[in-house]
């Protein structure tokens, strides 16, 4: 079965996941809606009979009831999924256990179309690369990098654990495992020599990783460099493959005044900082202070940068 047969399908089942999901909370909002249409007859008749007294304590005693059995079992449920043509850009529900199942059984679908995307994408990189009849593949303009970098923050994945789960590796701020190893296409930041001989964390791709040398080959992401560097494990931080939920994995998030490495925002550069403030809603960006030694106290203003790129700084020392 071809990539765009097997994406096709999943989309189709994905369609299926999201109907199923608005009937389930449709179920929910009838007696909502009761209480509404109950009140405004009364604001009508600008009256409070005796009977309809009794059909919204009723009412309101049933919803109640669904808001506390909910309240025991809630969870926050947010996928945002922008590069797959479905309208899934922006999807945000409160849900109870009813619906856990059929959002999760969804979450897998996007990851296994992600993942189908970025194999198709790969292959046809290399394919480009290996071949010596295409002509020489253009540039891509800076603005079209810088949008790509963004949406790929934003379409990180929030990872969703089960009642009592612990934030896997690479989520958010926890590093990763001392013997993973970055895939094929996989983002990380890359410590490698500038022109001028100084060392900088470079955002890069995966090309290869050697098990024999211990090392791996990444491309420069800024295609402006066209340069491939080969580096060891010790120059590599794997960046998130999760986002965090600051309001239920608040431990899976960097704290104030710690000691990163964030990307500079319109950049595609790593630079020492330090945690100004922390995401307090799954879709909200790291406030940090980049080290800057033309500010008085050696700091830049606040700068917005999202969770995909900010990673654990390996130096401690200010330089």
């Amino acid at each position: 079965m071809s990539a765009d047969t097997k994406i096709a399908e999943l989309l189709t089942e994905l369609h299926q996941l999201i109907k199923q999901t608005q009937e389930e909370r449709s179920r929910s909002e009838h007696n909502l809606l009761n209480i509404q249409k109950t009140h405004e007859r009364m604001q009508t008749e600008n009256k409070t009979s005796p009977y309809y007294r009794t059909k919204l304590r009723g009412l309101y005693t049933t919803a109640r009831a669904d808001a506390e059995a909910e309240c025991r079992q809630a969870v926050f449920i947010r996928v945002a999924y922008t590069d797959i043509p479905m309208p899934l850009a922006l999807w945000t529900l409160e849900v109870s256990t009813d619906l856990i199942c059929i959002l999760r059984h969804a979450l897998d679908k996007i990851a296994e179309i992600k993942s189908l995307l970025e194999e198709r994408r790969i292959a046809a990189k290399m394919a480009g690369v290996n071949s010596d009849n295409d002509p020489p593949r253009k540039t891509m303009r800076r603005g079209v990098l810088m949008t790509l970098l963004q949406q790929s923050a934003m379409t990180l994945p929030l990872w969703i654990g089960k009642p009592g789960d612990s934030p896997p590796p690479l989520c958010g701020a926890m590093p990763a495992n001392s013997d993973y190893v970055a895939k094929q296409g996989d983002k990380v930041a890359a410590r490698v020599k500038a022109v001028d001989g100084d060392e900088q964390w470079i955002l890069a791709e995966v090309v290869s990783y050697s098990h024999s040398t211990n090392k791996y080959e990444v491309d420069d992401i800024d295609e402006e460099g066209k340069e491939r560097h080969t580096l060891s494990r010790r120059r590599i931080i794997p960046l998130p493959q999760w986002k965090a939920n600051p309001e239920t994995d608040p431990e899976a998030l960097f704290s104030k005044d710690q000691l990163v490495l964030a990307l500079y925002p319109q950049t595609t550069c790593f630079y020492r900082a330090l945690i100004h403030t922390h995401p307090h809603r799954p879709q909200d960006d790291y406030s940090v202070l980049f080290e800057d030694t033309s500010y008085a106290d050696g700091y830049s203003p606040p700068l917005n940068v999202a969770q995909r790129y900010v990673v654990a700084c390996k130096e401690n020392k200010k330089k």
